[in-house]
């Protein structure tokens, strides 16, 4: 089991859908976010991208070296970035990294987002593009280690005698993550990608989508892992858990919502939509309607766009919920919460030391030894109690 967490480069707050709560985007913030992942033994983070975000190779390489072993989860863009420019982009990184680069193929499902970047490809174009791109790079990267070049013709894009001449550290390349809930997706998963990502949906419609992508992935004699984007809402007890949840959400107007949902519903992204559906459009507002599945909550994509759903409940109740993914054959886990530092630590002391004892010794920091008082000392003379947990 993998465990990362999110770099809020879109913006920070304790309640969604307003400013109150809200936190700058900014360099000291962020770097608070990744040094409390790296601390607390999270494998790596998510840096989410689009015109909503700052620039995710941007962010990654300033969070570098303010981070020890961080992993970093970074968006190519095809029709944004050439492939030939994004292997060398990834190469770079991986090697100053030491290794500690990750690669999430992102082929876009706003429109308006898109033409605004240049990109007019409809959903199946993308597609096809994204399919050409993510073949076209890592190509490049794989022949780089023993100095091959590398030509395509393809109906978007194409290379003659692409070469990279600093190969990356890991071989053959970066793994490639991705997510997409069309046909056209679960193709491409199948076909190229390491890790497929799936938003939060109920564990039943999770299966489905586990069982699909691999039977066509073994069709082409290919094996692919599965990870899941989620929110989470941990608290010491079910009852502060809801009630956070509640808490977050306790802010927004109805004009904001119903504007938000207006935005996702223009998208032709498969995904959006079957997240829109778990609120019916933002038609569900109560905790009885946006518990879609046993502690499961929809609040969030009232007015957040992409992953729109959390776990929500006591440190036991949560990880219970992650093994039941796990069980379907999950084992990487991108995680979020509100406000994403807090939560960080939060999520870290209440539901690590409950996860597998093989997790659980990865996500300790390697050689970590305490060699001060672990917590704060009582009556100036005595050392805190160890858990018995």
């Amino acid at each position: 089991m993998q465990v990362f967490w999110f770099i809020p480069t879109h913006g920070d707050s304790r309640y969604l859908g307003t400013s109150e709560g809200a936190r700058e985007v900014n360099f000291d913030y962020l770097k608070q976010v990744a040094q409390a992942a790296d601390s607390m033994g999270y494998e790596g983070v998510l840096i989410p991208t689009g015109r909503s975000c700052e620039d995710p190779w941007v962010v990654a390489s300033a969070l570098l070296p303010v981070t020890q072993r961080l992993k970093f989860l970074v968006a190519v863009r095809p029709g944004l970035h050439q492939p030939s420019l994004a292997a060398r982009m990834a190469a770079t990184f991986d090697r100053l990294s030491g290794g500690r680069l990750l690669i999430n193929l992102v082929t876009g499902g706003d429109q308006t987002e898109l033409e605004g970047d240049g990109v007019y490809l409809d959903h199946a174009q993308r597609y096809e593009q994204s399919a050409e791109f993510i073949r076209i790079w890592r190509e490049i990267l794989a022949r780089s280690h023993d100095g091959e070049s590398f030509d395509f013709e393809g109906q978007h894009l194409s290379v003659n005698g692409a070469k990279l001449l600093y190969p990356p550290l890991q071989k053959p390349y970066p793994p490639v993550y991705f997510g997409g809930s069309s046909d056209a997706a679960h193709d491409l998963a199948a076909e190229q990608v390491d890790t497929y990502l799936t938003w939060g949906e109920p564990p039943a419609e999770v299966a489905k989508k586990v069982a699909d992508v691999r039977a066509r992935a073994a069709k082409h004699g290919r094996t692919v892992k599965f990870g899941i984007r989620l929110h989470v809402i941990v608290r010491e007890t079910d009852a502060e858990a809801w009630a956070a949840a509640d808490s977050l959400i306790s802010k927004l107007d109805d004009d904001t919502v119903v504007r938000a949902q207006a935005a996702f519903a223009r998208m032709d992204s498969q995904g959006q939509r079957r997240m829109a559906a778990l609120h019916a459009g933002g038609k569900k507002r109560t905790r009885a309607d946006l518990e879609i599945s046993p502690n499961l909550w929809a609040g969030v994509g009232l007015v957040r766009g992409g992953a729109g759903t959390a776990l929500v409940g006591d440190p036991q109740t949560v990880a219970a919920r992650m093994q039941e993914y796990a069980d379907l054959g999950l084992d990487t886990f991108v995680l979020s919460g509100y406000p994403h530092l807090e939560e960080a630590y939060r999520f870290a002391e209440l539901v690590f030391p409950l996860l597998p004892r093989s997790v659980q010794d990865k996500l300790k920091l390697p050689g970590q030894q305490l060699t001060g008082p672990f917590g704060e000392v009582v009556g100036n003379s005595y050392l805190p109690k160890a858990s018995q947990s």
